[in-house]
């Protein structure tokens, strides 16, 4: 239970660092941060899409992965960032 919860402590956190990749084309007000709780309950559904987009360094050191999680590398953002569908929750860790 202690892992999963600073998994999920470490998505809410790097939500807060979703607004230094997105670029111009998102307002502050579009990125949000969640609770690790809603998290939780997210995880499994099928309209949300959950992004590891750590630095190589930190995701290959990390024992922590979030199960199903897509990995994107955060330094080449232009290249995937329209690769998912819109109608989907992007969830940015």
């Amino acid at each position: 239970m202690r892992d999963k919860s600073l998994t999920i402590l470490s998505i809410v956190l790097v939500l807060a660092f979703v607004g230094l990749i997105t670029g111009p084309g998102f307002a502050a007000e579009d990125v949000f941060r969640i609770s690790k709780e809603k998290l939780e309950k997210l995880i499994d559904n099928p309209d949300v899409i959950i992004l590891d987009v750590r630095y190589a360094k930190h995701w290959q050191n990390s024992k922590y992965k979030i199960k199903g999680a897509v990995r994107r590398r955060p330094t080449l953002f232009d290249s995937w960032a329209n690769e998912f569908p819109r109608n989907k929750v992007l969830v940015l860790y």
